[in-house]
């Protein structure tokens, strides 16, 4: 298995799950609650309820999710729960339609330092593949940079914090969400921009070099859509980029608070993929 590769794939499901850092609020945002406030314009309305529902979700620490992503070809349909109180701790259960994985059930644990993925079947004679986010950073360059940045700076709150730092968002009306009444927000963002936003802790070099990997996959802007409820919470996103490959992420958000336990698998079953 190629390292790059399996970086490439990495990015992708860590970005969906946990979207982008933007590193960043919008101080003109401003207001508490949902809704448009007095004197706002639609613009300023829609800052403020993001900026609130950016702290209520941040505060949570931990939730379930599920959902599909797709990439090409292949999709992968998810569940299970992340904890964001200390960096990035997840456990995943993945379905892949699509490719030559289909149809076999796998599993993913992350933890701040290392992603361990069980394909559903013994790689030289051991369970568990591990991805090491500092041994991705040096030998795959900006994507493995980010990775490394996005498990320990991320959670589902830096969705709504890159719409708030884009201020390229409006309100697109009530849906129903699960049997819950949320308010939905879209924007879309350049991937110039995004780059920019992206990360907290990469370098100048670094970024560059993400922004010239974004673009030869031939994407330009990634469309975000947030669907928050009455309690000022994260219950869905959809995250979509085009290019060569277009990308189409959507997660569902829910039992917040909810008490996740990641333990690696022991040295012993696990092997490191080769860098090439």
């Amino acid at each position: 298995m190629r390292m790059a590769a399996a970086a490439a794939g990495v990015v992708m499901l860590v970005g969906g799950l946990t979207a982008c850092n933007s590193g960043k609020s919008d101080d003109n945002a401003g207001g508490s609650g949902g809704g448009a406030g007095a004197g706002k314009s639609p613009l300023q309305a829609a800052l403020a309820s993001l900026k609130t529902a950016s702290q209520q979700t941040d505060g949570k620490k931990s939730a379930k999710i599920d959902g599909t992503q797709k990439t090409g070809p292949t999709t992968r349909t998810m569940k299970g729960a992340m904890d964001w109180s200390n960096g990035i701790q997840m456990q995943l259960d993945i379905t892949m339609s699509g490719g030559p994985a289909a149809g076999k059930p796998m599993k993913a644990l992350y933890t701040p330092d290392a992603m361990y993925m069980n394909m559903g079947m013994p790689m030289g004679g051991k369970s568990w593949i591990k991805y090491d986010y500092d041994m991705l950073a040096k030998q795959v360059g900006p994507s493995g940079a980010l990775i490394k940045d996005m498990m320990q700076n991320n959670d589902p709150s830096k969705s709504v914090e890159l719409l708030i730092a884009s201020g390229k968002v409006k309100e697109a009306g009530k849906e129903d969400v699960r049997g819950v009444q949320a308010t939905h927000y879209t924007g879309t963002v350049d991937v110039a921009e995004l780059t920019k936003m992206q990360a907290k802790n990469l370098t100048d070099a670094d970024m560059k070099g993400l922004e010239r990997q974004l673009k030869a996959t031939g994407a330009s802007t990634e469309t975000i859509d947030l669907w928050i409820g009455p309690d000022n919470l994260l219950v869905k996103k959809r995250e979509q980029m085009n290019g060569k490959q277009p990308y189409d992420s959507t997660i569902f958000y829910s039992d917040y608070g909810t008490k996740v336990s990641v333990t690696p698998p022991p040295a012993s079953d696990t092997v490191t993929p080769p860098a090439s």
